[in-house]
């Protein structure tokens, strides 16, 4: 069985529209690829309330909004280098809002992104830098 898929606004709305239709709940999710339960519960959500949307779900909301969000994510594709007290600071520049570094560095995490350092590479001697930089003469 492939794994649940949530169905948006419109999905769901043709999803109760198909079954007041006479259309089985077997054929609606065949339809909609998702289970039979996703419908089920769909129907039901939906004779109890009238309505098809979600019911709000429990949690502390969300400081950021999904755009600063894209820009938070931005400016960390635009300076690799950047730690969270800069980019920070470029998104109270850009957008006026007072987050926390934490909050940076969670939403750095949950775009996946990783913290990185540079690779520590021996020194090269003089001879090496001359080495490198004589034009290499071909002769053919």
């Amino acid at each position: 069985m492939p794994p649940r898929r949530k169905l948006n606004e419109f999905e769901r709305g043709r999803a109760v529209a198909w079954f007041q239709d006479g259309v089985p709940k077997r054929e609606v999710a065949r339809r909609l690829h998702v289970s039979i339960s996703v419908i089920v519960r769909l129907i039901q959500r939906f004779t109890a309330t009238g309505r098809v949307q979600e019911r709000r779900r429990p949690g502390r909301p969300k400081k950021t909004t999904p755009r600063e969000d894209r820009l938070i994510e931005r400016l960390a594709l635009q300076t690799r280098t950047a730690s969270s007290s800069i980019i920070r600071r470029q998104l109270r520049v850009a957008t006026n809002t007072n987050i926390s570094q934490q909050t940076i560095r969670n939403r750095l995490h949950g775009f996946n992104f990783r913290s990185r350092r540079p690779a520590v590479r021996p020194r090269l001697t003089p001879a090496q830098i001359g080495q490198h930089a004589a034009p290499s003469a071909d002769v053919t």
